[in-house]
């Protein structure tokens, strides 16, 4: 598309389709959309739909950043199980939230639909244990957001890890005019519920996942600490659920969501993706303060049979590989 402030026309419509066709026949898991972001604001959902509709018969994968998070998150659902119907693909809602004040504690309604849209397609969800996202920094996350951290500002990186506050403070702006001559610039937002995290973690189809930004300067604590945090503090200190449910949630419950071939459990003839840690010890050490900090308790890595992890640091073994939707099992 030459232009990304309108929705797609029938012939661009087509070029994503083309594309997404050769991916599937190449092996991709699937489609994602992102239509809470700027760029794809725009895009319809009838265009969205449309692009799916490719998947069908390929047993793709539909992967949804939901387009509202707030107020309306029950419309932006309905639109991703739409879409994903059209595709004829399970939907995956990626890192169910409620942001603002004001939608804290929905959850309960939120969790309680999808769990009606489950009886008439496949859905699962992905949450980090965290009250605070992270993207781009944006205007519109101000209002609600009790606090605001920047983790990275190209033209002024000395502010990566600061206060907004004091950003602006510093450039004698106002916060929202600070956000202007940070640009292009990513943050952390401070905008959920702790009860809400525990019950969208604690819900049985909701999978583990970090969203993390790797190339922030100072990024949100999830990169390194999300599954340690939950192995150690929810899942050990609060009992928000048993050690195999947490482990499930990380391996086996995506494998299926995802439709990976051969991974997700130990069983024979699978890939040998295996975490040896100590259930007694593990935690996160990463905070917003110090975000990069390896984890307590992870002993060993290993990744297709080969040892990528131990004593407390890496082999420097590489045995990862891009895994396909036609994968078939080592065995």
């Amino acid at each position: 598309m030459e232009r990304l402030d309108r929705a797609a026309t029938d012939s661009e419509i087509a070029a994503m389709q083309a594309l997404l066709r050769d991916a599937m026949e190449s092996g991709a898991i699937g489609l994602s959309t992102g239509a809470a972001y700027p760029t794809a604001m725009p895009a319809t959902t009838g265009e969205m739909a449309a692009v799916a509709e490719v998947m069908r018969g390929y047993g793709g994968v539909y992967a949804s950043h939901i387009r509202d998070e707030g107020d309306r998150i029950r419309e932006a659902l309905d639109e991703a199980f739409e879409v994903g119907a059209a595709g004829d693909a399970p939907v995956v809602v990626s890192h169910h939230k409620l942001i603002g004040p004001k939608n804290h504690g929905r959850s309960v309604e939120t969790l309680g639909h999808i769990a009606q849209a489950m009886q008439r397609q496949p859905i699962g969800l992905d949450c980090y244990p965290y009250t605070a996202g992270s993207t781009i920094l944006r205007k519109d996350r101000l209002p609600m957001s009790s606090r605001v951290i920047v983790t990275r500002s190209v033209p002024h990186p000395e502010f990566a890890g600061q206060d907004l506050d004091d950003i602006a403070a510093a450039m004698g702006l106002s916060p929202e005019d600070a956000v202007d001559a940070l640009q292009p610039a990513g943050a952390i937002y401070f905008l959920m519920d702790e009860k809400d995290v525990q019950r969208i973690l604690a819900f049985p189809e909701t999978m583990i996942g970090s969203d993390g930004l790797p190339h922030d300067c100072a990024p949100h604590p999830r990169l390194w600490g999300t599954f340690p945090r939950v192995l150690g503090h929810y899942c050990r200190d609060l009992g928000l659920f048993s050690l195999e449910q947490a482990v499930h949630k990380m391996t086996g419950l995506t494998a299926r969501h995802f439709r990976l071939p051969g991974r997700g459990i130990l069983s024979h003839g699978n890939f040998a993706d295996i975490t040896i840690f100590d259930a007694a010890a593990v935690a996160d050490m990463a905070t917003f303060a110090q975000p990069v900090a390896r984890a307590k308790g992870i002993e060993t890595v290993i990744v297709n049979g080969t040892i990528a992890w131990s004593g407390g640091e890496s082999t420097g073994a590489r045995a990862g590989a891009v895994i396909r939707r036609n994968d078939t099992s080592p065995a």
